[in-house]
């Protein structure tokens, strides 16, 4: 029988079919794991480092999550693992996740079982997330085990459900014994932090996993099975046309995740290399900058126009929300006319638009009003920055019998490096030229003296620090 409220009416209760049809809202793939990094990354968690890889436990292949944030304690972790709770406050401030469904939506995406570990200094708890689990049970609500210990002790916190909790975990999960479960508490090497592995991964229709982790040793990728079923989504989404390449991001982990932040304060590591963060805004060649001022908001966002630097292919509006990449390649303006027409190629912008409410899956803003005018305003900008670039380009022609291939070079060598301190993770230009190691690079290393100190910030515009 249901457990009665304190109003003498029984609680509702949610079947564990919920656990896949919720997870749906993630068609891609990689959208799953960015939830996963997103909740490390959170203000409340403030992990600086987040491990992404793959491991054997046991005959179970499984992904692994890894970060040194806060940890949790029993009573967060309880929330996390349950639906529509979340402690993520508004403001300047707010985290990117405001739905509570971030975790359950994006592990349950990617397999069909989950363990946290998880320690906050004081305690240690793990919890989990398991279908097979409650397929085994025949379950008809969802329920997720949790068992806390003594971090300084190890010995188990005595609850009415612990004991049951510690056996269903040891019973259906790929761990088996208190001595594997405190194996994986010692294996965040940090005094706190949480590690989640993801078990039973998603596999393909013929039975392959649905992610690529053969061909490339270092990184996470899309079988290419796949491509054509990519393309058709990006194509009626309007962030491919039907010449285009499909942008490496789609399809590869690496390239996606080096990109997933406006201006990145946390160090991702991919099967043990460190992902190359990119400053989106500071990459591009011929920067300016415009100003898009909503009616129906009072903010004043800054909009960054450019040429992309690399594949002329690749192109559109970078839309960002709270720092985290929503929309990629949006086109607009006259990136929008077909027949041919080659009008605003190689033109991408960059705007954070805080005022727009993203949709569940956090790759793409619902569609409402103000994303309609917010999408025609950014047309008409970029529209105005095309014009001045093609009369800027003109001028040169005229006064300078330049080729455009020289054009490029030049203004390629240009721009300026940015690179992120290993240690502070703060982002510092460098001069041009200067030889860096961008793996390995720290504030310790700038050639120039006044910015060698990572403690250290200019007095004048902050364009040193980012």
């Amino acid at each position: 029988m249901a457990r009665l409220s304190e109003h003498g009416i029984r609680l509702s209760s949610m079947s564990p079919s919920f656990l896949n049809s919720n997870s749906t809202s993630h068609t891609w793939p990689f959208s799953a794991v960015a939830e996963l990094i997103d909740n490390a990354s959170d203000p409340g968690v403030s992990a600086k480092q987040v491990w992404v890889d793959v491991s054997n436990e046991g005959s179970q292949l499984c992904l692994t999550f890894t970060d040194n944030g806060n940890g949790m304690t029993h009573h967060k972790l309880h929330k996390m693992l349950s639906f529509g709770f979340t402690d993520k406050g508004s403001g300047k401030n707010q985290a990117i996740g405001i739905y509570g469904n971030g975790f359950k939506s994006g592990s349950m995406r990617l397999g069909s079982d989950a363990l946290i570990f998880t320690k906050n200094g004081g305690c240690q708890t793990v919890g989990m997330l398991s279908q097979t689990y409650l397929h085994n049970i025949r379950s008809q609500a969802v329920i997720v085990p949790i068992v806390t210990f003594s971090q300084h002790t190890k010995s188990l916190v005595l609850t009415e459900d612990s004991e049951a909790s510690l056996a269903a975990i040891t019973q259906h999960s790929i761990v088996s014994s208190l001595e594997q479960i405190h194996a994986h508490f010692d294996s965040i090497h940090s005094k706190k932090g949480t590690k989640i592995l993801i078990w039973n991964i998603r596999r393909a229709r013929d039975g392959k996993t649905e992610l690529d982790f053969d061909t490339d040793d270092s990184d996470i990728r899309l079988p290419e099975i796949r491509f054509d079923e990519l393309r058709r989504s990006l194509k009626n989404s309007g962030s491919l046309k039907a010449e285009q390449s499909i942008p490496e991001m789609y399809y590869s982990l690496r390239a996606y995740l080096s990109i997933l932040y406006l201006k990145p304060r946390i160090q991702l590591i991919l099967r043990g290399k460190k992902i190359l963060t990119k400053l989106v805004a500071k990459s591009l060649k011929n920067i300016e900058h415009d100003v898009y001022k909503p009616h129906f908001s009072n903010d004043r966002v800054q909009v960054t126009f450019g040429l992309s630097p690399k594949n002329k292919d690749h192109y559109g509006i970078m839309m960002y929300y709270k720092n985290r990449l929503i929309k990629a390649y949006e086109k607009v303006g006259c990136q929008l006319k077909t027949l041919g027409q080659r009008a605003g190629v190689g033109v991408v912008g960059v705007i954070e638009c805080n005022f727009l409410k993203p949709a569940h899956s956090k790759q793409d803003f619902e569609y409402t009003k103000e994303y309609r005018l917010t999408h025609g305003a950014l047309g008409l900008k970029l529209n105005q920055y095309w014009k001045e670039m093609a009369e800027k380009k003109a001028r040169e022609r005229e006064f300078r019998s330049l080729g455009a291939e020289d054009d490029e070079t030049q203004d390629a060598q240009e721009s300026p490096m940015w690179v992120q301190c290993e240690d502070c993770l703060k982002w510092r230009s460098v001069p041009d030229g200067y030889t860096v190691a961008p793996e390995s690079w720290k504030c310790s290393q700038n050639p120039n003296p006044r910015y060698s100190g990572q403690d250290r910030v200019p007095k004048r515009d902050g364009s040193q620090e980012k």
